[in-house]
């Protein structure tokens, strides 16, 4: 008996050290690329093919110069910024509405309407593309960026309301028939004491939300066609075609490295809100 606690001991110890290494590994094959293409956007084209892996001689800010005004990333950008927000104003507001409704109030087919918008979560875009390019068409909305942000917002709502509606069935009820009897009407109570409580599930499904749509690329390319309306992700698979035949992967990585930064710095600043909205959602749900 006094022999097996000290194995014990032993054992615990080596699972330990065994799963921090390979935590550390995963660390290193995910954080690596990253660094590596931070550090390779300030290369020319003839020292990266020199030295693929080494450290920049001359660090090139020309690269991300270029890659902002000739190679218009910076219109890309900023149209990615503004189908971004609106989609996550329009998305949010609609899918706190929605669970709101199905968390709080009782109605019939209420589980049918709640069960719809989870189907909505299992269905493919690429089924829906064919059918939703001929809808946009026909409302008059393609090619432009109220068709996609209405397209994003329709496809984020399934989501938004599976996470939201759990969030507001732990709400207390009595902490509405408090705000009924200071005479908050339904949307008032909804806007000022219901939609507050909420917030690390607006955290959650936001910061999910922002980072889905910044990266989207199959809607995008369907219903954009205009190159003034492009966003970052057409625009980078643009200047990849571009760059490989004027033989300027500088800008090429620059480009990417624009691409990536806000949805890292996004994480980095909000880790501590996306992990405390998740496991509310669990322990809540």
């Amino acid at each position: 008996m006094h022999d097996e606690k000290p194995l014990d001991r032993l054992f615990a110890g080596a699972r330990r050290v065994l799963t921090q290494c390979v935590f550390m590994v995963y660390g290193v094959i995910v954080v690596f690329p990253m660094v590596w293409l931070g550090y390779t956007a300030f290369k020319s084209t003839s020292e990266l093919f020199a030295s693929a892996w080494a450290l920049p001689v001359e660090w090139k800010l020309d690269n991300f110069v270029e890659a902002w005004t000739e190679a218009q990333i910076g219109d890309f950008f900023w149209n990615s910024i503004f189908v971004t927000i609106s989609t996550l104003v329009l998305q949010l507001f609609l899918g706190a509405m929605a669970s709101y409704a199905l968390a709080k109030y009782r109605f019939r087919g209420q589980n049918l309407v709640y069960y719809g918008f989870l189907a909505g979560l299992m269905f493919p875009i690429f089924l829906g593309l064919v059918p939703l390019f001929f809808l946009v068409k026909t409302l008059g909305l393609l090619d432009t960026h109220l068709g996609i942000i209405l397209v994003y917002a329709a496809f984020g709502i399934p989501f938004t309301v599976f996470v939201l509606t759990a969030f507001f069935r732990t709400i207390p009820t009595t902490i509405m028939e408090a705000g009924i009897m200071d005479g908050c009407g339904h949307f008032t109570l909804f806007l000022r004491i219901m939609l507050p409580l909420a917030k690390p599930g607006l955290t959650t499904v936001g910061i999910f939300t922002f980072i889905s749509i910044w990266n989207e690329y199959i809607l995008a390319l369907v219903l954009l066609s205009s190159s003034h309306l492009r966003t970052l992700p057409l625009g980078i698979a643009v200047l990849q075609f571009v760059q490989f035949y004027e033989v300027d992967f500088g800008a090429l990585f620059a480009g990417l490295v624009i691409v990536m930064l806000p949805t890292l710095v996004c994480y980095i600043v909000l880790q501590e809100q996306i992990t405390k909205g998740i496991t509310v959602g669990a322990v809540k749900g």
